[in-house]
């Protein structure tokens, strides 16, 4: 996967925040932190588009709950897995206005992880704003009634949202508290490193597209529909399985035009879905369970569902591009 050399970035999209810091992990939400709500805690933090706290009060992150699980043993505080995911990666650096200066075309994010980043972001909500959103929009009743962009933040170690405090062992995750993505670009490293998984292009734009994939839901009012917490067929592992299927849909339009502008990638390789399926695949819960954590599978725990199941869910959204076939809540077969 590559980026057009001359398409433009649009670095307005993300705070820059590396190296402010955001002072010592707290509890995140305003859950209770015993051992049958972690598994959860991150894993997702909802609210409703009226906000109100939901009865579910998780965040949302790609691995949250698979770090605990592998680390930290599924049981114990907020405090006793924080740092414990990785160290903070690379030098701090922040500013928003620096993020501009070096990330203004296409050849940037072909030579820069950040500006990579920004490549993803744009196309991401390029595609959600330009039609995908209202495809789906109004096929659900009391949905918004458009898509509305919304930022994200980089950060270094720690961060502070409204969501609650959040260090880099959380994961990339979005808050809808503040309408936010966060993530520390170091998690991209502890994926290959700790999770095995290949890496690459795709993969990166995958992780952030999974967490876009969570605000259209809370766009959607998606989120209102969970009422099951943990077990094989929840209503939470429903709503992830839903994200990577929103993931896989827009991988199938970003290599097209989008709100009349030309795509920002160029084009999706076979190795480069093949590298991203395995980096789903490696995040199932079955697969953290029973390969990384040494432990017994145990599907009553589940949160995110299994390997074959993301696998499954993130290729329907490739294969079809529509987003009105990722409907997990009405379907007795996830896979």
């Amino acid at each position: 996967m590559r980026y057009d050399d001359d398409a433009q970035l649009d670095t307005s999209q993300v705070t820059d925040d590396r190296g402010e810091g955001g002072g010592g992990p707290v509890g995140l939400g305003g859950g209770g932190l015993g051992g049958g709500l972690l598994p959860l805690l991150l894993g997702f933090l909802f609210r409703g588009r009226s906000g109100k706290a939901s009865w579910i009060v998780i965040v949302v992150a790609v691995i949250g709950f698979f770090a605990v699980q592998y680390l930290g043993g599924g049981a114990g505080t907020s405090s006793s897995v924080a740092g414990r995911f990785g160290d903070p990666g690379g030098p701090g650096r922040a500013g928003t206005s620096d993020l501009a200066s070096e990330c203004r075309t296409g050849a940037d994010a072909n030579s820069k992880l950040d500006c990579a980043i920004v490549a993803d972001i744009n196309s991401i909500q390029a595609y959600w704003s330009g039609g995908g959103y209202q495809s789906v929009a109004r096929t659900v009743r009391g949905a918004a009634p458009r898509y509305q962009n919304v930022d994200t933040v980089f950060f270094t170690g720690s961060t502070t949202t409204r969501c609650g405090s959040a260090d880099s062992s959380a994961g990339p995750f979005y808050c809808p508290g503040d309408d936010l993505v966060y993530i520390d670009l170091s998690f991209y490293d502890q994926l290959k490193s700790q999770f095995g998984a290949e890496g690459g292009p795709l993969v990166n734009a995958y992780v952030l597209a999974h967490e876009y994939g969570h605000h259209v839901q809370d766009l959607l009012g998606t989120e209102a529909k969970v009422r099951s917490r943990q077990g094989a067929s929840s209503d939470s592992v429903r709503l992830e399985l839903q994200a990577d299927c929103y993931a896989g849909v827009w991988m199938d339009h970003a290599s097209q035009p989008a709100n009349g502008k030309p795509a920002l990638i160029t084009g999706i390789t076979p190795a480069d879905l093949a590298s991203t399926i395995d980096a789903a695949q490696r995040i199932g819960d079955d697969y953290i369970q029973g390969k990384l954590g040494g432990g017994t599978v145990n599907p009553d725990s589940f949160t995110h569902g299994t390997s074959a199941q993301r696998k499954k869910w993130l290729t329907t959204g490739f294969t079809t591009g529509d987003a009105t076939r990722c409907d997990t809540f009405s379907t007795n077969d996830l896979g």
